[in-house]
């Protein structure tokens, strides 16, 4: 199913908003499960009895016993009244991704690791951060030993442009990749790929810039790799209007691409297993993100060169390892989210 089609089909009326334990999120299962199998996936259902759904698990197997995690949550917030909440950038444009790049590694399926595909039920609120999280309940029954995975990668609101229209490609095309700092080897696999697909630009922050807020939640406190793919909240995010002709199909194509790249090269990594990396912070990294965002921002906000100076400043006080002193942080914190309503 051509990648537009799987995504309108997600937020049609026959899935009614993709509510776990609804009528519509079992619709909605049935099309995951169905495009798994169309790509030579063998999809299997793990219940989420917290929330009355169910994961989906595609498993596609490699020469090494150890996993690289590709994750995406397919529920949504479903019907209120007569109003539905469509949910095609949260999440159905980053579970078609996940479709797309299991059709790649199963048409040439990477060396080295296998690649376990997740669907996720249960990440909207009642159950956000709970047990009836559809990844709390994965890790807390997992189907591949946790100390397998050497990478999880989890995508939530990746469907969008960044910023309002005129804004530069540079800053449209972004894509924020949280969490690399948080396993050995991981940051610098991301910024070696970070502009070789045309199309999609990844920047890093790090993963402590905002609260969890989504899957990766529960593997990060497990120690768990992990790393966030989203171009963050914008203005029909949790509204009725986040409908699928609003979405940046080019986008979402570049970064299907990007993320194969990055799947191969995890699976193929060298080392036997993917050292977690606790009590690290990279302030650093995510200053020079909002440095770069901000510059290309000038000619349409003097804000922007208020906002790029302050990050200098802030860049110049990080220690040796990238990290900002507690005292900083409220300042760095108000910068990110000033950015944040901006862009939105």
């Amino acid at each position: 199913m051509p990648l537009r089609t799987f995504i309108e089909s997600l937020c049609s009326s026959q899935c009614a908003g993709r509510a776990p334990g609804s009528a519509g999120g079992r619709a909605a299962r049935a099309l995951v499960a169905e495009a798994f199998r169309e790509v030579g996936l063998e999809p299997t259902e793990q219940p989420v009895p917290g929330c009355g759904g169910a994961n989906i698990l595609a498993p596609l197997r490699g020469a090494q016993d150890r996993w690289v995690l590709v994750a995406a949550h397919y529920d949504h917030l479903g019907r209120e009244g007569s109003h539905t909440y469509h949910g095609a950038d949260d999440n159905a444009a980053a579970v078609a991704i996940m479709v797309e790049v299991a059709r790649a590694l199963r048409r040439d399926p990477p060396k080295g690791r296998g690649v376990l595909f997740a669907a996720f039920d249960g990440e909207e609120p009642p159950y956000f951060l709970s047990e009836g999280m559809g990844s709390e309940h994965f890790a807390l029954h997992p189907t591949v030993p946790l100390n397998t995975i050497d990478l999880m990668v989890c995508m939530d609101l990746v469907g969008h442009a960044i910023g309002p229209e005129g804004a530069p490609e540079e800053v449209r095309q972004s894509v924020f990749a949280l969490g690399a700092e948080r396993s050995e080897g991981t940051a610098a696999l991301v910024e070696r790929l970070a502009r070789v697909e045309p199309g999609v630009i990844l920047r890093r922050f790090d993963a402590e810039t905002v609260p969890p807020l989504s899957d990766y939640w529960g593997f990060w406190r497990r120690n768990v790799p992990f790393l966030f793919l989203t171009n963050g909240r914008w203005r029909y995010y949790h509204t009725p209007e986040d409908t699928p002709d609003k979405l940046d199909y080019a986008k979402i194509e570049a970064t299907a691409r990007w993320l194969e790249r990055l799947v191969r090269e995890a699976c193929a990594r060298p080392e036997p297993k993917v050292r977690f990396l606790s009590g690290v912070r990279d302030d650093a990294s995510t200053l020079r993100s909002l440095m770069d965002l901000l510059a290309n921002l000038e000619s349409l906000s003097p804000m922007a060169a208020l906002g790029r100076a302050s990050a200098e400043q802030l860049l110049a006080r990080c220690d040796a390892s990238g990290r900002l002193a507690d005292a900083e942080r409220a300042q760095f914190l108000m910068l990110v989210g000033q950015l944040e309503r901006g862009l939105a």
